[in-house]
């Protein structure tokens, strides 16, 4: 799951796969404002098939926030 969701996030944020690990920040590390994280749920929705509603993401700080909510809601990859 990690290696696909880094590809995603490296997608829509611009950056380099290299500086995502589960600690990374989607705000301090990457940068990312609330636009980023915006499109970045509707790509992980449309990814994994599934709804993430707003208060969730405002919850979801790092990439393992993210891993641990998908895997919390039945999603495997």
């Amino acid at each position: 799951m990690l290696e696909k969701l880094k590809e995603i996030i490296a997608d829509q944020l611009s950056v380099d796969e290299s500086e995502i690990e589960l600690s990374t920040s989607f705000k301090d590390d990457l940068g990312a404002d609330s636009l980023d994280l915006y499109e970045l749920v509707m790509a992980l929705e449309e990814e994994y098939g599934c709804e993430i509603p707003a208060d969730d993401v405002a919850a979801m700080a790092t990439v393992e926030d993210v891993v641990n909510y998908l895997k919390n809601n039945g999603i495997e990859d």
